[in-house]
């Protein structure tokens, strides 16, 4: 064998010259991947354990080779591993360190394995960790909304359409509004992990290998639950990456979502929430102002989300199977998306803990733009025989008069609505009175009292 100097690069018999200082400056990915030292490692020892079980290297090579791995991992835990740019990426380092620590034997780490096939592997375990704590936090926020939630069954609020009044709302409804996507988002991810339950190791550069390796042991050893099918598209597809980044993006949606309606309900205008101060920031110039920055950060914020996804969707969408160095971006844009969400769900829980509703504020709120009124509309179909688009027209004419005469609809008595529609009794009277209406939703998944309660309980235990 060859020696492989720990000074050179690994293809330095085959090109002869160094690489251009520019390039190299611009192709080292170890400031990047070495996010995956632990998942290289426990990679290349399940490929070894594998090659040995294969009689394909020796039990003594073998040792060796999982001693000095074990004893790179504590280095790099302690903070006392070297990182050289000259070796590229996380794999080159470790895989030269190696030579460093036992000699020559290192040199069988390599047999029937490629690069190709190492870091998509050490990638997919990487993300399933990553999955996995993001739904966490995302249950941090579920559980955190719906202890708001309780407090707040009868807090009557308006719900809008359009921005516009339309009809009344308990503000806990309005809440489990963003349970329904936090709860879907975990779904997303969920379903993201099928794929990245399947094994790459084993496909090597693109075409599998001619030793007799076993990759149905690596699968198992490091928790996959079959291996990938095709080696080509094995080593070309980036799926699982579009499929995480997608999440990230939609989950960063609903983020910016609520964030949009903390910011409008904060603002001087609507009035309906009060964030602590510890949640706000002030003004260089304006002594009064306490500005909600964190949740300007969270609207900001999606936009780099989305822009990431599409960063990978259009590395991908040229590329001939199966490898090309376009490919090496892909770790950047997703740990940098990872990231951006995980501080992001930590600062919405932040702020989450840090306001309070202005009930009065609310109730004065959904006393204005005659938001009973399809209450009343409802009620004459169902107490006077009317169709629904009949009941619509009278009840357009009342709010008219109720508008013209300057008045809501709980101000009007019984004499002025039989003006307009003389089969009226004072019982229509209850129907303007806004706990009513909300308590009167009673359709599944409507916004009555008793509805909220119940799927208050029902999110608990799921």
């Amino acid at each position: 064998m060859n020696k492989n100097k720990n000074n050179q690069t690994i293809w330095n018999t085959r090109i002869k010259k160094n690489a251009s200082t520019v390039f190299k400056k611009f192709v080292s990915s170890i400031d990047i991947d070495k996010k995956l030292y632990k998942e290289d490692i426990a990679g290349s020892i399940a490929h070894v354990e594998m090659l040995f079980r294969q009689k394909i290297i020796s039990f003594k090579i073998k040792n060796k080779i999982v001693y000095g791995l074990s004893k790179i991992e504590k280095e790099i835990i302690k903070k006392k591993f070297e990182y050289n740019r000259e070796y590229e990426d996380i794999h080159i380092n470790i895989e030269k360190r190696l030579f460093q620590l036992i000699g020559e034997e290192a040199g069988y780490i390599h047999t029937a394995r490629s690069r190709n096939d190492q870091v998509i592997t050490d990638f997919k375990i990487w993300l399933r960790s990553a999955t996995i704590k993001i739904n966490k936090s995302l249950d941090n926020t579920i559980k955190i909304i719906l202890k708001i939630a309780e407090k707040n069954v009868t807090t009557v609020m308006p719900g809008f359409t359009h921005l516009k009044n339309a009809q009344a709302v308990s503000f806990s409804h309005y809440l489990l509004a963003y349970v329904e996507m936090f709860k879907r988002d975990k779904r997303r991810f969920i379903n993201n992990l099928e794929s990245l339950y399947e094994n790459p190791l084993g496909v090597a550069a693109l075409t599998g290998t001619s030793f007799n390796i076993d990759r149905n042991f690596t699968t198992k050893k490091l928790g996959f639950k079959k291996p990938t099918s095709n080696s080509i598209d094995t080593v070309a597809d980036r799926d699982f990456v579009l499929d995480f980044l997608y999440s990230v993006s939609v989950c960063s949606l609903h983020i910016s979502r609520i964030a949009e309606e903390f910011i409008i309900w904060n603002s001087d205008a609507f009035g309906l929430i009060n964030l602590s101060d510890t949640v706000v920031t002030g003004s260089s110039i304006m002594p009064q102002k306490k500005n909600p920055d964190p949740l300007e950060y969270l609207r900001g914020k999606s936009g780099t989300s989305f822009g990431n996804l599409f960063s990978m969707l259009t590395i991908l969408k040229g590329l001939p199977l199966s490898y090309f160095k376009d490919l090496q971006d892909d770790k950047e844009i997703v740990f940098k998306s990872n990231e951006t969400l995980i501080n992001c769900i930590q600062i919405l829980n932040e702020v989450l803990k840090n306001f309070s509703p202005n009930k009065k504020k609310m109730l004065e709120l959904a006393n204005i733009g005659y938001i009973t009124a399809t209450d009343l509309a409802d009620y004459l179909v169902k107490n006077h025989e009317m169709s629904f688009r009949k009941a619509y027209q009278v009840t357009a004419l009342i709010v008219n008069y109720a508008e013209k005469k300057k008045k809501k609809l709980h101000e009007l008595n019984i004499n002025e609505l039989n003006k307009i529609e003389p089969k009226l009794t004072k019982d229509v009277l209850k129907i303007f009175d806004l706990k009513y209406s909300v308590s009167s939703k009673k359709s599944y998944g409507g916004t009555s009292f008793d509805n909220i309660k119940k799927m208050i309980t029902k999110y608990k235990n799921t």
